[in-house]
């Protein structure tokens, strides 16, 4: 009975319980009041009939005799339907019986009519609570569907509408984290779109200043080799930010699917830095691998190689014509960690808490290319992995980059 669990319920119910408790002690004192009354309307009838009878001759001996007689002869009923009295008679034939008919059934009626007017209003009560607690939940609901979550359904208590406000207020949790949700991602596509807005600005104004460069200058062939090369890498930086944007922004949404599986770590680094190599080269810079060749790592390759492909180009970047860049590697029981160092410029304290945040650029870097996307790429990529990534740097002595990834359960 989990109706009895409800208090509104337990109250009416102790309400109904109440009053039928009360029309029963009424009921016995209205049936002992009704035998009082026949007795005093039976006991003033037969008065009646021995002061008549006295009154005709009859000895108190015979009427003392007839009093005390139980019998009920042939004789006496007839003599009673001669002068109208039998049970088929009307009640209005006899006076006595009619004379005194208010006494009887005036308690009745009157305890009727009392208990009938306390079990409507108990009845009404009890509905008009229960509505003003509907309306209430109703109005509760209209705020929620309105986007207003501050307010809360009644739901700590027991009962099966209890039950049923809980479900609501779960509701209305589940729609306002889906509301927050959908705020954030609207404030995180708003945000993006002004950065790619932002970052794409710089190499369009670029490309059209060169393109009005080669066009005043068409016949000065050396001026078109020149500007033609500067718009092939302004149009090089736009397609990088466009492809990493779009990366990150399937990372986020969850959209990728990370196929890993167990390599050999030498060949996932190998392959992150086949296409730098030249560069590394041009550029008089090296880059040495440290580790077990027998060591193996669990992962994505493809997606962890980009992720270590942007590690290696943020430490060309950062590092002077004959530095190293250093990819080391080391297993252990339940991890492979694997970093990323230089012996670059380093980084300021002020920055090394904001390099993973995305078109974050450092004053220092404004003369460097570079969206500020690689190291939030690789960051995203490592932890969709399980993985984890950290950073130490000082000023002058280089930075270095950690990776943690689990090994195959």
């Amino acid at each position: 009975m989990s109706f009895l669990q409800e208090k509104q319920n337990r109250q009416y119910l102790t309400f109904l319980a109440c009053l039928a408790t009360g029309m029963l002690i009424f009921t016995l004192f209205s049936g002992y009041a009704k035998l009082t009354c026949l007795n005093r309307i039976l006991f003033r009838r037969e008065q009646q009939l021995a002061s008549a009878l006295l009154e005709e001759g009859i000895s108190e001996k015979t009427l003392a005799s007839a009093y005390a007689r139980e019998t009920i002869t042939k004789d006496g009923v007839l003599f009673l339907e001669k002068i109208g009295h039998s049970q088929e008679s009307p009640v209005r034939y006899f006076s006595y019986i009619r004379n005194h008919a208010s006494a009887i059934l005036l308690p009745d009626f009157a305890g009727v009519l009392l208990w009938s007017v306390l079990l409507l209003a108990g009845a009404f009560l009890s509905m008009r609570r229960r509505e003003a607690l509907y309306l209430k939940a109703a109005c509760m609901v209209e705020r929620y569907a309105e986007g207003d979550f501050s307010v809360h359904l009644p739901w700590n208590q027991s009962g099966t509408l209890y039950r049923l406000f809980s479900s609501i207020d779960q509701l209305a949790k589940a729609l306002q984290a889906k509301c927050e949700t959908e705020h954030a991602s609207a404030e995180f596509l708003k945000n993006t779109l002004s950065d790619i807005s932002h970052q794409l600005k710089t190499p369009l104004a670029a490309l059209h200043m060169y393109a009005e460069i080669i066009a005043a200058e068409p016949d000065n062939r050396d001026v078109v080799i020149r500007f033609s090369e500067k718009s092939m890498q302004s149009l090089i930086r736009m397609e990088e930010l466009v492809q990493n944007l779009l990366k990150i922004t399937r990372l986020d949404a969850g959209s990728i699917c990370f196929e890993k599986r167990e390599l050999p770590v030498e060949e996932v680094v190998q392959r992150a830095v086949e296409d730098l190599r030249l560069r590394a080269v041009r550029e008089k810079k090296q880059i040495v691998f440290k580790g077990d060749v027998k060591d193996k790592i669990f992962c994505d390759p493809a997606w962890t190689g980009e992720a270590i492909g942007n590690l290696v180009k943020n430490a060309l970047d950062h590092t002077s014509e004959g530095g190293k860049i250093c990819i080391c590697w080391k297993h252990s029981s339940v991890a492979l960690k694997l970093s990323v160092s230089d012996d670059g410029c380093g980084i300021a304290p002020e920055d090394i808490h904001h390099v993973f945040k995305r078109f974050y650029r450092s004053r220092r870097s404004s003369d460097r290319q570079g969206a500020g996307l690689g190291l939030s790429l690789a960051k995203s990529i490592v932890e969709g992995q399980g993985g984890r990534i950290c950073v130490f740097s000082e000023p002058g002595q280089g930075t270095v980059f950690t990776l943690f990834f689990l090994t195959e359960s």
